[in-house]
């Protein structure tokens, strides 16, 4: 039998263990071959080590290389700086890769939607570089940061993407009539990047104007790739197209790490009730699968999480279900036709 990979997990706040739970059993019974080294981190480390992002979680991704992460509280306005962006600085994990596609049986607005956004996830206003502007606080000030090397990166990923995944078009997202230097440096980056891939078409959009095309006809688009912080208001937005976050998995990659996560929040008002959804969390496992050369257990995953939403009662509350996180990771074990604990 080939020998288990080892990976992080880092449960995470709130629904966060549930779902980690739910879905570790859910990896093992597709056969996948992962032994989990778990990690704290977020409000919980915080209160545990008094640090969000501990020494020893670090390590251990430095090691492994390749993580699952549940949700991380971040409190708004105050508190400690997020630990997502924090890992995504230390590790340089510049593509955010978010797949969006509707799901059969969810209830939706709309049909056939297929999509990836691509997003930058190290540059931008994200950079965390802000400053009060006077000693009386009466104004503040922030640095968006755009790099050509960054902005080719994230751009060159994108296509090669689409290439890798015989996807037809990427829509590059911006708003260069007004940000003339720092999305306008995007935008010319990604010009030249285009012309190295003929073979796949390309397209530029405003903003604000994907945003509506989005909501009128969102089969329109294949691969949108964009900067971290568009990137993060159009992935939420292209959830809600599908169900909603709780549908929704994630990738962080960069040159020699990976960091895989459900991109919902940490839901305080349902933690320890036992009725959370563990589908992203699942889908994030399985991109995980695919990553590290398991991709007939990451098939396996998907088609258990994909079967079970077919059915109401099966479902969680959220998208319109009846299941609680145990009846419907039962479901998602039963549908890959396996029984628990059975490897590849």
């Amino acid at each position: 039998m080939p020998k288990k990979l080892r990976a992080t997990l880092i449960r995470g706040d709130g629904i966060g263990p549930e779902i980690a739970d739910a879905t570790v059993r859910a990896v093992a019974a597709a056969g996948g071959r992962i032994e989990w080294e778990d990690m704290p981190a977020g409000q919980s480390a915080f209160e545990k080590f008094h640090d969000p992002l501990p020494a020893q979680t670090v390590r251990s991704i430095e090691t492994h290389r390749v993580a699952l992460k549940g949700p991380l509280a971040t409190l708004s306005g105050e508190g400690f700086r997020s630990v997502n962006v924090a890992l995504r600085q230390k590790f340089d994990l510049y593509a955010n890769v978010r797949p969006v596609r509707t799901v059969d049986g969810v209830p939706t607005r709309y049909d056939a939607v297929d999509l990836v956004v691509v997003r930058e996830n190290t540059e931008d206003l994200y950079i965390g570089v802000e400053h009060y502007v006077d000693p009386r606080r009466s104004a503040a000030e922030a640095i968006a940061i755009t790099t050509r090397v960054g902005s080719e990166r994230i751009v060159r990923y994108a296509f090669e993407y689409a290439r890798r995944h015989r996807r037809k078009k990427v829509t590059l997202v911006h708003k260069a009539n007004i940000l003339k230097f720092t999305n306008g440096l995007f935008l010319d980056v990604g010009r030249q990047v285009a012309r190295q891939f003929p073979k796949v078409q390309f397209e530029e959009m405003i903003v604000d104007a994907c945003a509506m095309k989005l909501v009128i006809d969102p089969s329109r688009f294949d691969i949108l790739v964009t900067t971290n912080l568009f990137g993060d208001i159009l992935s939420d937005l292209t959830a809600g197209l599908v169900g909603g976050l709780g549908l929704a998995p994630g990738a962080n990659l960069g040159a020699g790490c990976a960091i895989f996560e459900a991109v919902h929040g940490t839901a305080p008002d349902i933690a320890g009730k036992g009725v959370a959804n563990p589908s992203a969390l699942m889908l994030a496992a399985a991109m995980l699968l695919d990553h590290v050369g398991q991709s007939q257990a990451a098939e396996r995953l998907r088609q258990g999480v994909f079967s079970a939403l077919r059915h109401p009662a099966e479902r969680t509350r959220d998208v319109g279900g009846t299941a609680d996180t145990k009846g419907f990771t039962a479901a998602v074990t039963r549908h890959m036709g396996l029984k628990r604990g059975r490897t590849a």
